[in-house]
């Protein structure tokens, strides 16, 4: 029972405060163009709008355009409760582990993209075929930053491979993370979130038919996607887990902050990148992850 109890109080967490930072990073952007900007809980009083909205249904769509967002957003809830919180680990750990997380991520896409094309639009199939078309560079990063982790703490569980490496493997590791981060997101400069012009949208294509409480469910999924990133990028990159309880709370904490304002600064001083420059983007990010994994071969054979 107490198990029990720790793994609902873990996921309140997660649901509560994933919805911030989407109001830290507009207000970032508002702060560095001059503007006042939107409030920073603007994301809470949308997602609160929406769940007293009905919903709109194209003649065309089938079960599968509510069921997908719904599939997407258990996924991305089960996939944080394995991400270790600093000192406190996962509220669901076992060996393996990050196995898992990378198959809800993908399983995550997956639903999210066949919900866009339930709605029979050839916008919304636009934005999902960029959308896996992006994923086939993003996820070979992210599996080998996982595959670096995982040679340097030998082990496949989360709680022990997050465990920071030194020297160049870190800003190696730390500047691909950052660049999957903002793809797998779909930020600046691999799109724009605040476009409304559908030839260059991606995420926000696939979202074009939806409405009412399914919106709410896939806005709040992207945001909570965020938050597992940012954790996952400030543990991997910091060594968070070796301070005290407090210590370790209040620097991942500050962490997750300073990445955020950094992202909304990316997307201040950055456009967006043209569609045929974005794979040379990922595949840097992955080279990246692969030289971080070759320093931790070489490291664990010496």
């Amino acid at each position: 029972m107490t198990a029990f109890l720790e793994i609902i109080l873990r996921l309140a967490v997660w649901l509560a405060l994933a919805p911030l930072l989407p109001g830290i990073l507009n207000k970032t952007k508002a702060w560095v163009a001059g503007r006042r900007g939107p409030p920073v809980l603007q994301l809470y009083y949308d997602l609160a709008r929406l769940w007293r909205k009905s919903v709109v249904l194209s003649t065309l769509a089938s079960p599968g355009f509510i069921a997908g967002p719904a599939v997407a957003w258990v996924a991305l809830a089960a996939a944080a409760l394995l991400v270790p919180l600093g000192p406190a680990g996962g509220a669901l750990s076992f060996k393996g582990d990050v196995l898992l997380l990378v198959y809800l991520l993908a399983a995550a896409r997956f639903c999210t993209a066949w919900a866009a094309l339930e709605a029979g639009s050839s916008f919304e199939g636009m934005g999902a075929a960029r959308e896996v078309s992006y994923a086939v560079l993003s996820e070979a990063a992210l599996i080998t930053a996982v595959l670096s982790l995982s040679v340097q703490s030998g082990s496949v569980t989360l709680g022990t491979m997050l465990t920071p490496p030194v020297g160049a493997g870190a800003a190696l590791l730390a500047a691909g993370l950052f660049a999957v981060l903002l793809a797998e997101n779909c930020r600046v400069p691999f799109d724009d979130p605040n476009t409304h012009l559908e030839l260059t949208m991606i995420h926000e294509a696939m979202a074009l038919d939806h409405s009412g409480p399914p919106l709410a469910v896939i806005l709040h999924g992207a945001s909570m996607k965020l938050l597992l990133f940012l954790v996952l990028l400030s543990e991997a990159v910091l060594p968070i887990r070796q301070l005290p309880a407090f210590t370790a709370s209040a620097a991942l904490a500050g962490t997750v902050l300073s990445v955020t304002v950094g992202v909304g600064l990316v997307e201040s001083l950055l456009a967006r990148f043209s569609f045929r420059r974005v794979p040379l983007l990922l595949t840097t990010a992955f080279l990246l992850c692969l030289f971080a994994l070759l320093l931790a071969w070489k490291g664990g054979a010496q």
